[in-house]
């Protein structure tokens, strides 16, 4: 049975980075659908979609990470990470107080992950971008967001210690193997 691995955690705190570097060393890997979108909707002049559209912004969040998760399905892989998951969507909803149709949760329950392992806020390595314009302490409150809501989901989080690139990804490959 195909393992389906997800990296959570606020913006910045490195999920990104462990993902290219899983994918370097041959893994197949799922990237962040929401930079694509955001990438999209700037071409058509919208600077900020999440924060001028949210509930537009997170339908097409959701259609992007079901086919993902479809996809990664189809896959002849034993482990796909995903730099992400469903729940994160609606997580970032309540965030920013938005209201949403129960679908969301719906499919957060239908699509199911095998493990989730959680990047805290890390002061020293938050950045912004284009893309990811949050401070870090949004990041630690959107963080907050997204325990809460894998937690109510019944996931249990494994907590990514801080390190560098090697060690994180080594302690994800060391949790996995375990098994």
């Amino acid at each position: 049975m195909q393992q389906k691995i997800v990296l959570i955690g606020g913006p910045g705190t490195g999920k990104t980075t462990i993902i290219n570097e899983l994918a370097k060393e041959g893994y197949r890997c799922m990237p962040e659908v929401s930079r694509a979108v955001i990438l999209k909707a700037k071409e058509e002049g919208i600077e900020q979609l999440f924060l001028t559209e949210p509930l537009l912004f997170s339908e097409m969040l959701l259609e992007g990470r079901e086919k993902q998760y479809k996809s990664a399905a189809a896959l002849q892989a034993k482990i796909v990470f995903f730099d992400r998951g469903i729940p994160d969507i609606h997580a970032y909803l309540d965030y920013v107080k938005t209201k949403y149709p129960p679908y969301f949760v719906k499919k957060s329950k239908v699509y199911k992950y095998t493990k989730i392992f959680h990047f805290a806020p890390w002061k020293e390595i938050h950045t912004t971008d284009n893309e990811r314009y949050e401070s870090f302490e949004e990041a630690v409150k959107i963080d907050a967001y997204l325990v809460a809501t894998y937690s109510e989901l019944g996931y249990l989080l494994i907590e990514v210690p801080f390190g560098s690139v090697a060690e994180r990804t080594t302690f994800i490959l060391n949790a996995i193997s375990q098994e």
